[in-house]
């Protein structure tokens, strides 16, 4: 069980050291707040805590229009704990917290339920009711609330700031040499492998499948992988990421065939390093279509991936 709760705990013990975001990618500009509160968090003795949405406030208010995600919920928790912080509060953004003045949101809150006492946000933080609040108004309720307010500047790559905006460009350009750089490690995904409809093992290309959802993501299409876990290092594959419209879709899945594996996958957490794009998904007009498409992936994923 993930230390994550999900309504603001009652006020107790020494007090938080706490950043505030939405952490979609958790990329090298998420991970310089998280330095600075758990530096934060030593040094007074406090608690580091992350603060973070699901839905996204994004999702929440444009819904369909949303631009898509770079990770799934699960991974940016296990993420943000394996950062340094010891707890995530999970904020279910909805019509209520949405409709929270800036002074309301500080209170309720960073001030009563996680006893903030150092708060660290990035230049362009908002809150509050219609994005009232900026880091000024922060900083003027961390006076009135007893907590003091630290901006950290944007982390820059090539001279532009490092952004999630910029990561999930990055991601659906294909660009993985840049979104390396953005993050600070290579881009992969990881998950529990889930049965399927075993369809991919009747079509030739059995497959283990790791279920993300309903929501789209920046990733969606045909990669070149290498896949680790459970035994395997940086094993070769071919992986889709999509709602599979040719076969039914609905959500989404990361449906990945290992070159040369015959083994049982099921049950088992994998993560998959995504190192080439070679296509987008797309509907087929048969199987038999679907199935030549796929060879043709495998053969341009084994080319990729030697190269």
């Amino acid at each position: 069980m993930l230390p994550v709760f999900r309504a603001p705990p009652s006020r107790s013990g020494g007090g938080s050291s706490l950043c505030i975001g939405a952490f979609d990618g958790l990329h090298r500009g998420h991970l310089a707040l998280i330095e600075r509160t758990v530096a934060w968090a030593a040094a007074d003795g406090l608690e580091p805590l992350a603060l973070t949405m699901d839905p996204l406030p994004r999702e929440f208010f444009l819904g369909e229009l949303a631009p898509p995600r770079i990770q799934p919920l699960g991974e940016r928790l296990r993420g943000l704990l394996a950062a340094g912080v010891h707890r995530v509060g999970l904020m279910r953004f909805d019509q209520r917290v949405a409709g929270l003045s800036a002074e309301a949101f500080a209170a309720s809150w960073l001030a009563r339920g996680l006893a903030a006492r150092r708060v660290v946000v990035g230049v362009d933080f908002r809150f509050g009711k219609e994005r009232e609040g900026d880091v000024g108004r922060l900083a003027e309720l961390g006076r009135r609330f007893g907590f003091a307010v630290e901006v950290v500047e944007a982390v820059l790559e090539g001279g532009e700031p490092v952004s999630s905006t910029r990561l999930r460009a990055a991601l659906q350009a294909g660009d993985f040499a840049l979104a390396e750089r953005l993050l600070g490690r290579r881009f992969a995904l990881s998950g529990r492998v889930r049965p399927g409809r075993r369809l991919g093992r009747v079509l030739g290309f059995p497959t283990a499948n790791l279920p993300l959802g309903r929501r789209r993501y920046a990733c969606e299409g045909i990669h070149a992988v290498r896949v680790d876990g459970e035994g395997l290092q940086r094993w070769p594959g071919v992986a889709s990421i999509g709602q599979r419209p040719t076969v039914g879709g609905g959500e989404t899945w990361l449906e990945v065939h290992l070159f040369d594996f015959a083994g049982d996958l099921y049950g088992k957490q994998l993560r998959v390093e995504f190192c080439a794009r070679l296509r987008e998904e797309r509907r087929f007009p048969s199987l038999e279509a679907m199935i030549e498409e796929m060879r043709h992936d495998a053969e341009r994923a084994r080319a990729a991936l030697a190269a």
